[in-house]
């Protein structure tokens, strides 16, 4: 599949420098969870380089370690032992706020369940974070939530309510969201499990046009293979291990 860019440009977006750094990077990463008295291993060493600028895909069946090692790179948990360092900081070293912070400031997420609030149209939805965590002027809010609408293909759509959308135009409202704050990283745990796959595409394909666009890195989650082949960089993970990791060129 090949997406089209559609133009649309959205205000406080950087210039398009791929490929400039280190994005992620992890040794020997490990994760562990106590269930009384056991022991249950959830990521079991892996070491791997995520460069900015990238799209990346993690797939394995559920139980894989997928959620998990998104919710490390997230700040929302810490590894047990190793090293994760996101955007040159590692994530063992940050407290609870500092994390939250390092959030607001950097990373954005995309869910399955889109987990949209239902009283919020989807101007307000896409507008929210930036109200908790960027105190944006009145009018630049609405420059860059009407711009991000637009380049979702659901400008349309702005005062209607979640459950007055589709699951498409939902996971759209999501994927603007995310990037509201203008993060350079987007973390999507299976944002296609809840789609059809003509939508499932659609999605993928318009993650890729904003990657270029803002260049913003995008990391996700899967067990589709369908969905799979349109990552550019994809791992696979089984029993909490990175079996492989694969590079390939996109069109």
């Amino acid at each position: 599949m090949t997406s089209k860019r559609q133009g649309n440009k959205v205000s406080g977006a950087p210039s398009p420098s791929r490929g400039s750094g280190v994005l992620v990077r992890a040794e020997g990463l490990h994760k562990e969870y106590r269930m009384g008295d056991l022991t249950v291993p959830a990521i079991r060493g892996m070491d791997f380089v995520i460069e900015s600028g990238s799209f990346v895909c993690f797939v394995g069946p559920s139980g894989s370690g997928k959620t998990t090692l998104l919710n490390m790179i997230g700040c929302l948990d810490r590894p047990t032992a190793g090293r994760l360092g996101v955007l040159g900081t590692q994530v063992a070293d940050l407290d609870r706020k500092g994390a939250a912070t390092f959030r607001g400031e950097h990373i954005g997420f995309v869910f399955q369940d889109f987990n949209l609030i239902p009283v919020l149209t989807a101007y307000e939805n896409v507008e929210y974070p930036l109200l908790m965590v960027q105190k944006w002027p009145a009018d630049r809010r609405g420059e860059r939530v009407r711009g991000l609408l637009a380049a979702a293909g659901i400008e349309e759509q702005a005062d209607k309510r979640p459950d007055q959308l589709s699951g498409g135009q939902k996971q759209r409202v999501a994927v603007a969201r995310a990037l509201v704050t203008n993060p350079k990283l987007v973390l999507a745990d299976e944002p296609t499990a809840n789609l059809d796959h003509e939508t499932a595409y659609r999605i993928i394909g318009l993650m890729r046009q904003l990657r270029d666009e803002f260049s913003t890195s995008f990391l996700f989650s899967t067990h589709d293979p369908k969905i799979m082949g349109e990552a550019e960089v994809t791992f696979e993970l089984e029993d909490g291990r990175l079996r492989q990791g694969e590079r390939r060129t996109t069109t």
